[in-house]
C-alpha cells in the first residue's frame, strides 16, 4: 500500500467534494443512537458468551446487505470493557485493505492500530458501498450505528472508548462520524480527509487529530485545515496557524491547540509529502512498517482515558438519624422526527446513603423506550421500570446519579416519574 494512483483519485474526489455540500441537507435528519461520550455502561455484551468472531461477516443495514471484518482482541475477557476502533478504507479501497495492511502487511493491519493496541481493542473495518463513502441519505452513518449496537450487544465494550479513523475517503467519514456523532465517539483521526462524506453537526466537541501532506495532489491541504478548524471550534481551542514543514525537508511537526475544552484536545500533524497515509521521515517512499503515523494516532486515542464513574463514599457518621429518600429530573437531550434521546437524574434527597434505586413511570401514548444505558431495563403491562447498574447504586446523601434512553414517539410530552431507594 505504497504510493496510490492518483489522477484516477483526482477526478472522482473532485467530482465528490462538490456533492458533498448537498448531502449535509440530506443527513442533517440522521440521528445520535447511543450513550453520550462521558459515561460509560456495561455493554450487554458483557459478561455473556460471545457469538461474534474474527472474520469477514454481513449486517443488514439501511435495507441492504452491508459487510464488515471484525477483529475481536486475542484472549478476549467477557468482563473487560474494550475499546472500539471503527478504520475506514480508502477510495477504491476496501476493508480487506485495511483489515491485512495491505502491501505494507501486518503491522498496518487497521493503520497500524493491531499491533499497538496489543489486543486491548475491538477493531471493525466496514465496506463502503462502491468502493467509497458517499454517505448518501446517511446510509453509511447508519451502517456505523448499526454495527456499534451489534457489537455493544455481543461484545463487552466501553462505550467511552469508540473511536474512529481511516485516511483519504475513510478520513472523510471519520469527519462525518464527528461530526454526527458526539456523544458516542471519543475521538477521531483523520488522515489527509475533506469534507466528502457530509457534516451533519459539527459544533459539539470530539477529540480530533488532523494529519495531511502540505503538497497533497488529491486533496489539498487547505481542505484538511477546514475540517480541522471545525473541531477547533467546536472544541473551543484557541485559533492559531500551526507551523507546518517546508517543501523538500521530508519531516513532520506536530501541534497540539492550546485552550481546548478539557479532555477534547485537538492536534494537527502536517508533514513535507503528497497523498498517503504512511510517509516516512527522510524519504520520499511510504512504509506502512516504518511510518510515525500509526504511533502518532494510537498515542493519540490512548491519552483519552476511560471515564467509568465510580460510586461515591457513602456517609458514614450521620449527626441525625439517617432518612432515605429520592428526586429525579428528566431532560430530553435530543430529538428527531419519530424519536429523542433523554437523560434522568437520581438524587438521595435523604441523609443516609442508599445501595440502590428504581424509577419508573408510564409512557404516554405513542412513546416507547428502546434502549437505556447506565441502568437495566423492564417493562411490565405498560409501566417502564429502570434500576441501577451493578456500579451506580450505591448514591451518597445530596449526590446523584443519571441514566440515559432512547425512545419513539413524541418528545414533547414529560411523563411523570416514581422514584425509590434501598
Amino acid at each position: 500500500m505504497s504510493r496510490r494512483t492518483l489522477a484516477p483519485l483526482t477526478a472522482a474526489l473532485a467530482a465528490l467534494a462538490t456533492a458533498a455540500a448537498m448531502l449535509t441537507g440530506v443527513l442533517g435528519a440522521t440521528t445520535a443512537a447511543a450513550a453520550p461520550a462521558g459515561t460509560t455502561a456495561a455493554t450487554a455484551g458483557c459478561g455473556k458468551a460471545p457469538t461474534l468472531t474474527s472474520g469477514t461477516r454481513t449486517i443488514r443495514s439501511g435495507g441492504q446487505n452491508r459487510t464488515y471484518i471484525l477483529r475481536v482482541p486475542d484472549g478476549y475477557d467477557r468482563s473487560r470493557p474494550y475499546k472500539l476502533i471503527f478504520a475506514f478504507h480508502w477510495l477504491n479501497g476496501t476493508a480487506t485493505d485495511v483489515a491485512t495492511g495491505g502491501a505494507a502487511g501486518a503491522t498496518w493491519a487497521y493503520y497500524g492500530q493491531q499491533r499497538l493496541s496489543d489486543n486491548s481493542a475491538i477493531l471493525v473495518a466496514p465496506q463502503g458501498i462502491d468502493n467509497g463513502w458517499a454517505n448518501t441519505g446517511g446510509r453509511d452513518l447508519t451502517l456505523v450505528d448499526d454495527l456499534t449496537a451489534l457489537i455493544e450487544g455481543d461484545l463487552c465494550v466501553d462505550t467511552s472508548q469508540l473511536f474512529a479513523l481511516g485516511w483519504s475517503y475513510g478520513g472523510a467519514m471519520s469527519y462525518a462520524v464527528a461530526c454526527a456523532r458526539p456523544a458516542v465517539f471519543r475521538a477521531v483521526a483523520v488522515l489527509s480527509g475533506a469534507n466528502l462524506s457530509g457534516c451533519s453537526g459539527g459544533t459539539q466537541p470530539v477529540a480530533y487529530l488532523g494529519i495531511h501532506g502540505t503538497h497533497d495532489s488529491v486533496l489539498d491541504i487547505s481542505l484538511g485545515r477546514g475540517v480541522r478548524d471545525t473541531f477547533v471550534r467546536a472544541n473551543g481551542c484557541a485559533a492559531r496557524s500551526p507551523a507546518e514543514p517546508a517543501r523538500g525537508s521530508l519531516t513532520h511537526i506536530v501541534t497540539d491547540y492550546t485552550g481546548c475544552r478539557a479532555g477534547y484536545p485537538v492536534r494537527w500533524a502536517a508533514f513535507d509529502g503528497d497523498h498517503t497515509p504512511e510517509p516516512v521521515d527522510g524519504s520520499t517512499s511510504t512504509n506502512g512498517a516504518r511510518t510515525w503515523t500509526g504511533g502518532e494516532i494510537w498515542s493519540f486515542f490512548a491519552q483519552l482515558p476511560s471515564t467509568t464513574p465510580s460510586s461515591p463514599t457513602p456517609s458514614t457518621t450521620p449527626s441525625t438519624t439517617p432518612s432515605s429518600g429520592c428526586a429525579t429530573a428528566y431532560r430530553v437531550v435530543n430529538s428527531w422526527q419519530g424519536g429523542f434521546q433523554a437523560e434522568i437524574t437520581v438524587s438521595n434527597t435523604g441523609t443516609a446513603a442508599v445501595t440502590g434505586w428504581r424509577v419508573s413511570w408510564t409512557p404516554p401514548a405513542g412513546q416507547a423506550v428502546s434502549q437505556v444505558w447506565n441502568g437495566s431495563l423492564t417493562s411490565t403491562g405498560g409501566t417502564v421500570t429502570v434500576t441501577n447498574a451493578t456500579y451506580n447504586g450505591s448514591v451518597a446523601p445530596g449526590a446523584s446519579v443519571t441514566f440515559g434512553l432512547l425512545a419513539t414517539g413524541d418528545a414533547a410530552t414529560t411523563p411523570p416519574l416514581t422514584c425509590a431507594v434501598s
